[in-house]
């Protein structure tokens, strides 16, 4: 999820709305779809909440992209690269994602 989390920030994005280009291109990377509007806001809403959540504790933030031999992209802010990895995670496991037998 690292890896994946690191190549999306990395990527140029819609100048206008960086978020919703970026969150858009990694659910058509997973799904091969891009997201329903009603899709993109639960996206954003998540993206908030982990943003929240890792910069009131950075430590956790550094706790969760330290697990796992990934290397680290140091010139991204480890609160916002934890935010983005729980995003990649979060679409991976998403019901469409999976593969159903």
């Amino acid at each position: 999820m690292l890896f994946r989390s690191q190549r999306t920030l990395k990527e140029t994005a819609n100048q206008t709305d960086p978020d919703a280009s970026r969150l858009t291109r990694m659910h058509e990377r997973c799904t091969g779809l891009a997201p329903r509007p009603e899709e993109l806001s639960l996206l954003r809403e998540a993206l908030s909440a982990f943003r929240q959540r890792f910069k009131a504790a950075p430590e956790d933030a550094s706790k969760l992209i330290t697990v796992g031999d990934a290397p680290i992209d140091s010139s991204i802010d480890a609160p916002e690269l934890a935010s983005w990895t729980m995003m990649a995670s979060s679409i991976f496991n998403l019901y469409r994602t999976t593969t159903q037998e």
